[in-house]
């Protein structure tokens, strides 16, 4: 399938999405969003293990979202704009593979939310994160009030959604937004290397390691510990156990075939 807004290529079960229109610093509109949801149900299948999304060009993951549009909303309109990208993001958040977000540059507004979607955060050293919608009048409609609040706490997420204020990659590294910084010129190469590392996994596991993780927010630590001992019992039922388990015991390297 071919795409207006996105760049997509898969290989050695590696798919990498690129947000592309830098021209516009990679801006989400209408469009991205629509191709971002069917993105993910084309990327739904036994050929990918791990997403990677990033943005193109070196200034910007998503700098936002395309204010021409936003500037067209009203009530109405508004409340159904912002379900609808709820809905896509929920969808990224909830998917079955690993999605990592490759940080280049800003994710500012809707930028930030799609990189607070996504399951792990990597960025360049270049990288700028910020909720700025209070400079335009408005609040982040795309899950940032209840994603960075989950992600960091609610008292550093209150700070930085009602100043508006951005921060550099140190400081996301440190509050724990993001897992890992890199020089800008190495990390695609990371994002790669670390997709790789995952793919190579039983991928049972990983499924349902994210699953149990995914869940952390939704219920209760006592139901999900029932869901993590249900979910580690599936495991123990699959051909990857076994073999994993065989080849500890055997003293090399496992060679699982995801049954």
């Amino acid at each position: 399938m071919s795409y207006q807004n996105l760049l997509v290529e898969v290989k050695d079960k590696i798919a990498a999405v690129t947000l592309n229109r830098p021209n516009k610093l990679n801006a989400l509109n209408a469009k991205t969003i629509e191709e971002l949801d069917a993105v993910f149900d084309e990327l739904n299948s036994d050929e990918v293990f791990v997403i990677i999304l990033t943005g193109s060009g070196e200034k910007a993951f998503v700098a936002g979202a395309d204010i021409s549009e936003l500037n067209k909303l009203d009530t109405i309109s508004a409340k159904e704009f912002a379900e609808r990208g709820q809905a896509v993001f929920s969808k990224i958040q909830n998917f079955d593979k690993p999605v990592i977000a490759a940080v280049n540059g800003f994710a500012l507004g809707g930028g930030c939310e799609l990189a607070l979607a996504c399951h792990i955060r990597i960025a360049s050293d270049n990288a700028k994160f910020g909720q700025p919608e209070v400079n335009l009048g408005i609040i982040p409609g795309y899950g940032g009030t209840q994603r960075l609040a989950r992600v960091i706490n609610t008292g550093r997420a209150a700070e930085y959604i009602l100043t508006g204020d951005m921060i550099d990659a140190k400081e996301a590294f440190r509050i724990g937004l993001v897992s890992r910084v890199f020089p800008q010129s190495e990390l695609m190469n990371r994002a790669i290397e670390m997709a790789k590392k995952i793919a190579g996994k039983g991928q049972h596991a990983v499924r349902l390691a994210l699953k149990a993780i995914n869940a952390v927010n939704e219920i209760s630590l006592k139901d999900g510990l029932k869901l993590e001992a249900s979910l580690f019992a599936l495991c123990c039922g699959t051909e990857d156990f076994k073999e994993g388990t065989s080849a500890f015991l055997e003293k090399r390297k496992p060679e699982f075939k995801n049954k």
